[in-house]
């Protein structure tokens, strides 16, 4: 939910509440699901390219971080 995320640029920790936290995990596993398969439901070269925010876009890269993350945040719910 808005607000319940807090982050700076200064040497301080990442607030997220419980519930956008378990939240966030899943839309990351499903990120990474969507990255993997394939077929005509696979996030597609275009889409790749905007959410690697101009970097050279790699799919098994964007994948192992969304399925890591996910997996650390929900290990840690």
């Amino acid at each position: 939910m808005p607000g319940s995320l807090t982050i700076s640029h200064h040497e301080a920790a990442v607030v997220l509440d419980h519930t956008d936290a378990a939240r966030l995990a899943t839309v990351l596993a499903e990120l990474a699901y969507l990255l993997e398969i394939p077929g005509p439901n696979r996030i597609n070269e275009a889409q790749l390219a905007v959410l690697c925010e101009g970097r050279t876009p790699d799919r098994a890269e964007l994948s192992r971080w969304s399925r890591a993350l996910a997996t650390e945040l929900k290990d840690r719910l």
